[in-house]
């Protein structure tokens, strides 16, 4: 296997809410065929596809794939001050805000929100893994 991630893919109850919430935080959807909402990232795409149907596709009921995973998707901002303004903007979106912007042990800055699905992304400062000039994500700025 490659080392890369291509695709994420997010079960959702609501495509139009959760498109909706994405959108709100200036994110644009890609073109895509039916069944699937689409947001072209660096290097990945983030799909949107009903819940229902992504737990059939893996075999499974519903109610068997919920709650909290142990997984968050993590989105790093170039400046530390972004974070609070990340927060409040998902938080404006509809997002739960599950811990507030916060200076974090190994020096970073970072705050954790869940989208209307439950789903839990970090936003992180980190200063030892600067971005890129296109927002690219490189473990300690490794290049």
């Amino acid at each position: 296997m490659e080392q890369r991630v291509s695709l994420i893919t997010l079960g959702v109850d609501d495509m139009e809410r959760s498109a909706a919430f994405y959108e709100a935080l200036g994110w644009a959807r890609a073109e895509t065929p039916d069944g699937v909402i689409a947001f072209d990232l660096i290097g990945q795409t983030l799909g949107l596809y009903p819940k229902a149907a992504l737990a059939a596709d893996m075999g499974l009921k519903p109610e068997e794939v919920g709650g909290f995973s142990g997984i968050t998707l993590s989105h790093n901002v170039r400046e530390k001050g972004d974070v609070g303004a990340m927060m409040a903007a998902a938080e404006a979106a509809g997002a739960r805000v599950i811990k507030p912007a916060h200076d974090i042990f190994w020096g970073g800055h970072i705050g954790y929100f869940a989208d209307p699905d439950g789903h839990v992304w970090e936003v992180a400062w980190n200063p030892f893994s600067p971005l890129g000039p296109k927002g690219e994500f490189q473990w300690n700025g490794a290049g």
